[in-house]
């Protein structure tokens, strides 16, 4: 009897603990990044984000499942379907590359899963339609980074250009714009060359180029891919001026490049030039912490590419508690909130800038999303105009 007595009491003492302490519901978030491969220098500093990101929101505990698609677009495929069939997650960060986000699209508008892709090719939001509505995207579009570069272009009398990009959806997408942004502003592209992610050549693209003899260069590409074709042009002889896009916006541009890339021209977001923003710039102080934490914990600094996977955080931070109020976490009544919370987001800080989505905007930035960056003495300055 004493033995009975001792069993209920433990279970009341239980039973009364969790009322006190209810367990808390759970979000499961999906990571997909490409830190082995080719596209590594993008991948890893997003996957050390993941740490960075918030555990508990509001009510809700939040689990991170994050896995490694080597670079290659069909792994990414395989664990997209694995994070949706095996886990069941509520929203899926990634991946890295603009290519292997193309290839998952059609996957997680089938089972309803939003996806955050911290990518450089707008073409994963545009245009949009039933499949893209549940994509957002955490970076720039290319059009917001490439208006700036031709403005830049224009006002310093640039006539003739020549282009380079990685023949992929990235590559093509900013051909795309910059040459109908080009043809606008009486720019002639007398050199239009593409290359492969891999290559370790590009002299037979870039002599075409010098023999075009154009104003200036723009080269199209992310990550490591950004460099070839600029210190190629550099040991060429090539004298014009060289843009790049926000893609070549890491710290591995500066030190494989060296002194190759002094002098480039690129758009990006303020966090290479913090200590030259005003502190009323609101982003500056959402860039500081993250700078802050990440360093703390590897002791490095960022890319900015990390920085796409922090946003997706604040962003899913900002969403969540609207979408817990109308269903339950692991339904797909939950990820349909959760899709139409993401796309009424309004006036979200993040480090790259301020967010405003809405059905026909999946990016949300607009001109607070950019800075003119040059390279100067080795680092990134702000281009002063």
């Amino acid at each position: 009897m004493l033995h009975k007595r001792l069993i209920a009491a433990v279970v009341l003492l239980g039973m009364s603990s969790l009322a006190m302490h209810p367990a808390l519901a759970q979000v499961k978030v999906g990571v997909v990044t490409s830190s082995t491969g080719p596209v590594s220098l993008v991948g890893i500093p997003q996957k050390n984000t993941v740490p960075l990101l918030p555990t508990k929101i509001g009510d809700l505990k939040v689990e991170y499942i994050s896995l490694d698609d080597a670079s290659d677009p069909t792994k990414s495929v395989t664990e997209i379907k694995k994070l949706i069939a095996e886990h069941n997650v509520d929203a899926i960060i990634g991946p890295s590359g603009s290519p292997n986000a193309m290839g998952v699209i059609s996957f997680v508008a089938e089972a309803g899963v939003p996806l955050l892709a911290p990518v450089g090719t707008a073409a994963v939001v545009l245009p949009m339609t039933e499949q893209k509505k549940w994509v957002f995207k955490t970076t720039q579009n290319d059009d917001l980074i490439a208006k700036a570069l031709v403005d830049q272009m224009v006002k310093t009398k640039v006539k003739t250009a020549g282009f380079i990009a990685v023949n992929d959806p990235f590559g093509e997408n900013w051909a795309r714009v910059f040459s109908d942004l080009a043809a606008k502003n009486n720019i002639k592209i007398v050199a239009n060359e593409r290359y492969q992610r891999t290559d370790t050549s590009v002299t037979a693209q870039s002599l075409k180029i010098v023999a075009a003899n154009p104003d200036a260069v723009l080269v199209a590409a992310p990550g490591a891919a950004t460099v070839l074709p600029q210190t190629t042009l550099f040991d060429q002889g090539y004298k014009g001026k060289i843009y790049q896009t926000h893609g070549a916006a890491l710290p591995a541009f500066l030190q494989l490049g060296k002194n190759k890339v002094e002098g480039t021209i690129l758009a990006a977001s303020l966090m290479l030039v913090l200590p030259e923003i005003p502190d009323s710039n609101p982003s500056k102080k959402v860039a500081t912490d993250y700078i802050e934490a990440y360093k703390k914990m590897y002791n490095a600094v960022p890319a900015t590419f990390g920085a796409n996977v922090y946003d997706a955080g604040l962003l899913l931070e900002k969403a969540i508690p609207v979408a817990a109020r109308k269903a339950k976490p692991g339904s797909k009544e939950f990820r349909a909130a959760l899709r139409d919370a993401l796309e009424n987001t309004k006036e979200v800080v993040g480090t790259q800038g301020v967010y405003n989505m809405s059905a026909t905007d999946h990016s949300g930035f607009d001109d607070r999303g950019r800075e003119l960056i040059t390279v100067k003495g080795g680092n990134w300055a702000l281009l002063k105009q």
